[in-house]
């Protein structure tokens, strides 16, 4: 996803936090909010165009045609050109426990780097 804008990153970044605070079932039903706003109303799945016609709601009317592509191809298991609820719930929990992973090597990093200066102190 890179290159697809602050937005998407900030996006990215608050997805952690909601798994946490909110917890399963909360998030689910949140999730599930979020594909009900993204999908093709008469299809019942995201679709690039879908996609495209909403994506002012979360911050990403920037996106360019071949980046919408891009995000739906990532999630897209049955090849079908667009995302079922399932996918789309798959692709976001890829996501978090991606961004969790790269969190705790990010503070790991961080906290390496505090105990090398706090030594030289």
């Amino acid at each position: 996803m890179a290159g697809m804008g602050k937005s998407v990153a900030e996006f990215e970044e608050l997805l952690p936090v909601m798994a946490e605070n909110l917890g399963g079932e909360v998030l689910m039903r949140e999730l599930s909010n979020g594909f009900e706003l993204l999908m093709d109303k008469e299809k019942g799945v995201i679709t690039v165009e879908s996609l495209k016609r909403n994506a002012a709601l979360l911050g990403l009317q920037d996106l360019r045609h071949d980046e919408l592509v891009s995000m739906v191809e990532e999630g897209d298991t049955d090849g079908d050109g667009a995302l079922s609820e399932m996918e789309f719930c798959v692709l976001m929990f890829r996501l978090i426990s991606g961004l969790m992973e790269e969190s705790q090597l990010l503070l790991e990093e961080i906290l390496q780097q505090e105990l090398k200066f706090a030594a030289f102190c």
